[in-house]
């Protein structure tokens, strides 16, 4: 028993991994037109489908909202009984039926015919009803479904879901949408917490921003680090107050180690030259990628577009990210 639920689990991820690849010969010149005029359109993406197919232009429709096309799924049913209000002349419609012939849709192939309103197939059906009714027609033919019984829909739904995200992906890079826009539409999820949350959001400012003179003595040096918000380090600045250096806890155990009197001298004899910096604007994922490949646990924060490009205005812990929960 467990073999052959095994070998039939296999065999259907198998026909529908085959006929998102097949599907890549349908990407013609309907497909590039069907992605200009949702680029172009001027109102919004209405989608629709029933039955498999209205579950499939559900998320089609929610897919082409959050990347930065207005879309909208209309139930065909629905239509017949006043939601065909929902659709204006600038719209454009993008139907999903796998067999083309869904009484369903009449009505709306219909009224978007008196009205003038382009209308985009998707179906397996070349010469069905809806892909005559429309101006762009994008297949997405499979050869067989991956059911045993050849009756649910499978591999033709996983297509169609394929085939809708890639026109949506490529309304995407028509648009130039950028990782900063997805954010704008994500901002509840942890997704797009990550991607609105900067540098300047979670950096230490006042007493949580360590800094020292390249003069100061070491044993102020040591007072200033062990303040409760500074986390062992301190930032060295020159009479400009330009960053110069920075000290940490890995300092002050390699001078201990190293040298008879460990508290004599200044703050430039302790230092570490050319600390890491990252700019308050940059997003704080950026942050932990660079604490991550560099394996250093804070970041000095400038901001590089002020008068004193170099001059520390914050500081940045890797425990503030974790916190955070960008990590």
């Amino acid at each position: 028993m467990q073999e052959r639920i095994l070998d039939l689990a296999k065999s259907v991820l198998e026909i529908e991994s085959k006929a998102i690849t097949d599907s890549v010969r349908y990407l013609n010149a309907d497909f590039v037109k069907a992605a200009e005029w949702i680029f172009q359109c001027k109102g919004k993406l209405v989608v629709t489908g029933i039955g498999k197919s209205g579950q499939i232009a559900r998320k089609i429709a929610s897919t082409f909202s959050s990347t930065g096309t207005p879309a909208i799924y209309l139930h065909p049913a629905e239509s017949s009984h006043g939601d065909l209000g929902i659709v204006s002349e600038n719209d454009i419609i993008l139907a999903m039926s796998y067999g083309g012939e869904s009484y369903e849709l009449n009505t709306i192939m219909t009224y978007v015919a008196r009205k003038g309103i382009k209308l985009i197939a998707m179906t397996g059906n070349l010469n069905s009803s809806l892909a005559k009714a429309a101006q762009a027609v994008i297949s997405v033919r499979v050869e067989k479904e991956a059911c045993p019984l050849q009756l649910a829909p499978t591999a033709s739904t996983t297509t169609t879901l394929a085939m809708g995200d890639a026109l949506a992906m490529s309304v995407l890079m028509l648009k130039g949408f950028t990782t900063e826009d997805f954010a704008q539409y994500h901002p509840g999820g942890s997704l797009g917490f990550k991607l609105l949350t900067r540098v300047k959001d979670l950096m230490h400012v006042g007493d949580g921003l360590p800094i020292v003179n390249l003069d100061t003595e070491i044993k102020s040096v040591l007072s200033i680090m062990t303040h409760r918000d500074v986390r062992g380090c301190a930032g060295v600045v020159d009479v400009n107050g330009n960053l110069t250096g920075v000290v940490t806890d890995g300092d002050i155990r390699r001078r201990l180690e190293k040298n008879q009197n460990p508290l004599d001298g200044q703050a430039k004899d302790l230092m570490t030259l050319n600390p890491r910096t990252i700019d308050a604007s940059e997003l704080a994922e950026k942050a932990l990628f660079m604490m991550e490949e560099f394996r250093i646990q804070m970041l000095f924060v400038l901001d590089k577009s002020s008068p004193t490009p170099k001059k520390p205005i914050g500081l940045l812990h890797l425990q503030d990210l974790i916190k955070a929960k960008i990590k």
